[in-house]
């Protein structure tokens, strides 16, 4: 028997149904909720054969274990765990300007997604991330990536240093955001095939990982507080590379 997950909250629902609909087994809604958010995706799951179980909302929160499931949570096959191989498909596909997001220890669940959410975005292409001490894909960071997590590959790593030299050596020039860095992002030329490295809360990156980058920067702050959340520095960071890559556009 495959291995199942649950997703919650509408934008992960409704971004799993648009982009994988076969990975559905059945979905569980809020009983009496009639919206304009809520019954057209429950239409769409419908119309695909989707069994829709409606349930009170006592359930629906033992069922979430205590998530924000905004009144929808669907039991799916489990996605496939993307890893070295998927990120080297990346790299051919994009030769010579592959955009990635390198998280270094992010463990924060709700971080991990609201920088996926950015990732997205931002038209990164992967964000890289170790198989240990970093979050991985559960319910509640595809809840906060708000169906980011459904189209930004996250690639997991089983050694982080070696990916690195790796993606050196392919040609991707890596940018690690460290607070005592003296050369500040809006300094520094972003072009080309672009890593960027963020750390994890609080002790940023590791040695290793810090030894790897070819560039050191910062964010200049300004006011009293001497750093930012991590998910916030990488929404920063990313939109500069946006806008020197200049490849942005208006939906």
């Amino acid at each position: 028997m495959s291995k199942s997950e649950l997703i919650y909250g509408i934008h992960a629902v409704a971004a799993t149904l648009e982009s994988s609909p076969e990975r559905f087994i059945e979905v569980y809604a809020l009983k009496g909720r009639q919206d304009d958010r809520m019954l057209p995706l429950i239409s769409s799951l419908q119309k695909m054969g989707v069994s829709v179980q409606f349930m009170q909302r006592k359930a629906l929160d033992d069922k979430s274990q205590g998530g924000q499931h905004q009144g929808i949570i669907a039991r799916v096959k489990a996605a496939p765990v993307l890893n070295e191989a998927d990120l080297d498909n990346i790299l051919k596909a994009n030769d010579g300007a592959v955009f990635l997001l390198i998280l270094d220890g992010v463990t924060d669940p709700h971080n991990l997604g609201a920088c996926l959410r950015s990732a997205d975005a931002a038209g990164v292409h992967a964000v890289v991330v170790p198989k240990d001490k970093s979050a991985s894909l559960t319910p509640i960071v595809r809840k906060v990536a708000c169906g980011a997590a459904e189209s930004v590959p996250l690639i997991q790593v089983t050694n982080l240093a070696r990916t690195l030299r790796e993606l050196q050596e392919a040609g991707v020039w890596l940018y690690g955001a460290a607070g005592e860095a003296t050369q500040s992002i809006y300094e520094t030329k972003l072009t080309g095939s672009v890593g960027l490295v963020m750390g994890a809360e609080g002790d940023g990156m590791r040695r290793l990982t810090r030894e790897h980058c070819d560039e050191l920067i910062s964010l200049p702050m300004a006011g009293a507080v001497s750093s930012l959340n991590v998910s916030v520095a990488t929404g920063i960071c990313l939109f500069e590379v946006v806008r020197q890559r200049g490849n942005y556009q208006v939906k």
